[in-house]
């Protein structure tokens, strides 16, 4: 694991965790049970299997 040589000073700390943002899933149409459904494409295949459930 990296160890820091030295303290970072708070001012930078806060702005390196301030440049990090979150993108919102890609959501992809999937039809399970003749209804149509928007999932997160990497959950496609959980929800096909019928190892996750759709909210609704």
């Amino acid at each position: 694991m990296a160890v820091p040589k030295r303290k970072m000073s708070r001012s930078n700390t806060r702005h390196r965790r301030a440049r990090w943002k979150a993108n919102t899933p890609r959501l992809v149409p999937v039809t399970l049970d003749g209804v149509r459904h928007l999932v997160p494409q990497h959950l496609v295949k959980a929800y096909e299997r019928d190892l996750l459930l759709p909210e609704g």
